[in-house]
């Protein structure tokens, strides 16, 4: 018979997913489902010895209880059922997608712990491209293409004219004379700088290898010289207005139209001084006249 300690190294060496970490044996494996379907999410930490049974959902940086204090915690409680190997699902919608964390707490104070992670499989929609109508030729240009349904994320790959881009443009005939980069993760093309050679109608196509590749709506792109004559004519015509503007300010001057005693009238005030009486004899008058 074997001893306990070989009987671990097999274990670690069949299945290749075990792991002795503080104690505590933990198992982690991934799961795809299509969307809508039953599936059940075993826990590999149970035991025939039995135990407490915890289960956790992760999903980013928020983790949910699933299962605690032996029942299904809401919104679960009407979509699956607990077994003490492990969780079914009546269906699955892409929103279960994450990790399932088992805890099973033993009789004798040990902490087991097995994790699965559920990819609930969705196709890719259309995704949308936003593109650039119009790009001067020596600038930057950034295409982005982005869809938000399929599970796993797709990849996105971009085709000017039709033509699929290779992520290397030097490597190909048509690309040659671009300089760009492509994201396939986050489905960015960057052109710096933009070219002659890049106007275009360019549309993105997404996949995650659950049903068929999704293409974008084609825009087209228009690279652009400097409009140097247009520069130039308008600086003309300012240069005309400012001077039509300075013309009418000296005719106007001319003319006396900004003159200070324009429109004036001039007034004349007639002072009346008091006559020679007595004191006795004085009546008020009038101080002074206009």
């Amino acid at each position: 018979m074997a001893e306990p300690g070989a009987r671990i190294l097999l274990l670690l060496l069949s299945t290749g997913s075990w792991s002795l970490i503080s104690g505590q044996v933990m198992d982690t494996k991934t799961i795809q489902v299509p969307e809508n379907d039953p599936i059940e999410i075993p826990c590999a930490a149970y035991t025939s010895q039995g135990g407490r049974v915890e289960w956790k959902f992760e999903k980013g940086s928020s983790i949910v209880l699933f299962y605690y204090d032996s029942k299904l915690t809401d919104p679960y409680k009407d979509r699956a059922q607990f077994t003490p190997t492990g969780i079914r699902f009546k269906s699955v919608t892409r929103t279960d997608t994450g990790k399932y964390i088992c805890e099973v707490l033993g009789s004798n104070g040990q902490l087991r712990k097995s994790e699965v992670d559920l990819i609930v499989r969705v196709p890719p929609s259309q995704p949308t491209a936003k593109v650039p109508t119009s790009v001067t030729i020596g600038n930057k240009a950034v295409l982005t293409c982005t869809e938000t349904d399929g599970s796993p994320p797709p990849t996105f790959q971009w085709y000017r004219d039709n033509v699929l881009m290779p992520s290397d443009p030097k490597i190909s005939q048509n690309f040659k004379n671009s300089s760009y980069t492509i994201d396939p993760k986050t489905g960015v093309l960057t052109f710096e700088p933009v070219t002659s050679f890049d106007s275009g109608d360019y549309y993105c196509e997404a996949q995650n290898g659950v049903g068929p590749a999704q293409k974008s709506e084609a825009i087209h792109l228009e690279a652009t010289e400097v409009n140097v004559g247009g520069i130039v004519a308008a600086v003309v015509v300012l240069l005309i207005v400012l001077g039509l503007v300075a013309f009418g300010i000296w005719f106007a001057y001319s003319r006396g139209f900004f003159s200070k005693t324009r429109g004036s009238t001039n007034k004349q005030v007639i002072y009346s001084q008091p006559s020679n009486r007595s004191d006795g004899e004085f009546k008020q008058t009038s101080s002074f006249l206009v």
